[in-house]
């Protein structure tokens, strides 16, 4: 029972004294302090809860939100647009939530300041507690920002995920073309190369992607991919590769995620007649399988899915075999941009 404060000189503490049952007490307490920072005496207003959460409060009052004592009233805070990183600090210092570490993460002012460093290495010390995948890898890849963390604490995390190929999709979501380990580059023939090149620098997003996925970083990202492929935890970790390898190839698709099955995408890639495609294959015309390859990957969204996950809710290795009519072939296209011999 013990009121705490943040104040230019430190931390100070009151000791509180019921008088009468403690929640009623407590709840006296938070009027108290919301009569006098809001003027408002009917304590914390619980029916902002939605918006508030939604990143809507009003920025001139955040200060005066962190006063009143409510764990709603920082989540709010933390949610902010408007929030800075001083403000993070106080509202850090009053609520050290793993939630509220990655809302505040979230926002670039918090990131690039005093306190994403602090923020980004207490996500990495929870994450053994954590249990659910996704928040896992929200985790990860917000504390995999630059400049947060050390490139020997980058390489630990990446260590983690031979045990817990979780991990591998942070840093496939934050870093896809700066990852620890890379491969060897793609054997592109110079003539290949020379013209794909040419084409690249013209606006040519085909032949740009294909240099990129030849480049080390590249072929990393690939094989990185393959590695999660082999034992994702459940629906929502394979929903979530497959948009991390959309956005990978998106400069393909800009329109976004088309929702079509893989036959309906393989069917697209191979009535292909877009003159930049043309031109890719007829500067470089052994790679044309490959070129309909990353035409494909530039696709993947949940629609690649839907026939299985509309049908079953199955996870783990029961979901892994549901899923193979749809991963081998999968597997097979980014194999088929690995292999340069």
């Amino acid at each position: 029972m013990t009121l705490f404060a943040l104040t230019d000189q430190g931390e100070s503490r009151m000791s509180l004294n019921p008088s009468v049952r403690d929640d009623l007490y407590l709840r006296r307490v938070r009027e108290e302090l919301s009569g006098h920072v809001l003027g408002s005496p009917g304590g914390y207003p619980v029916y902002l809860k939605r918006w508030t959460r939604m990143g809507q409060a009003r920025d001139e009052h955040l200060e005066n939100l962190l006063l009143l004592g409510e764990p709603e009233a920082v989540i709010a805070v933390s949610s902010a647009q408007g929030l800075t990183d001083e403000l993070a600090r106080r509202a850090w210092w009053t609520s050290q939530d793993p939630d509220n570490a990655r809302r505040m993460l979230q926002n670039p002012q918090v990131a690039q300041g005093a306190m994403g460093s602090e923020l980004a290495h207490f996500l990495i010390e929870y994450l053994p507690f954590e249990t659910e995948p996704m928040l896992m890898i929200e985790s990860l890849s917000l504390a995999l920002q630059p400049g947060l963390i050390s490139q020997e604490e980058r390489a630990e995390l990446w260590k983690r995920g031979a045990r817990k190929p979780t991990y591998y999709l942070g840093f496939l979501a934050s870093t896809p073309d700066d990852l620890p380990q890379q491969p060897a580059p793609g054997n592109l023939a110079p003539e290949s190369r020379a013209g794909l090149m040419q084409l690249a620098q013209d606006g040519n997003a085909y032949a740009g992607q294909i240099l990129r996925i030849a480049a080390p970083e590249g072929q990393g990202f690939l094989s990185t991919c393959l590695r999660v492929m082999e034992k994702p935890a459940n629906q929502d970790v394979v929903t979530f590769l497959l948009d991390v390898i959309r956005r990978y190839f998106q400069v393909l698709r800009p329109d976004g995620d088309p929702d079509l099955t893989l036959d309906e995408l393989q069917s697209q890639a191979q009535a292909r007649q877009a003159p930049d495609f043309l031109a890719c294959r007829e500067a470089a015309p052994e790679q044309a399988e490959r070129l309909s390859a990353l035409y494909v990957l530039s696709g993947m969204g949940y629609g690649v899915v839907r026939p299985v996950f509309s049908k079953s809710d199955a996870m783990g290795s029961l979901m892994r075999k549901k899923l193979a009519p749809v991963f081998d072939p999968l597997k097979a296209l980014l194999q088929c941009l690995l292999a340069w011999d």
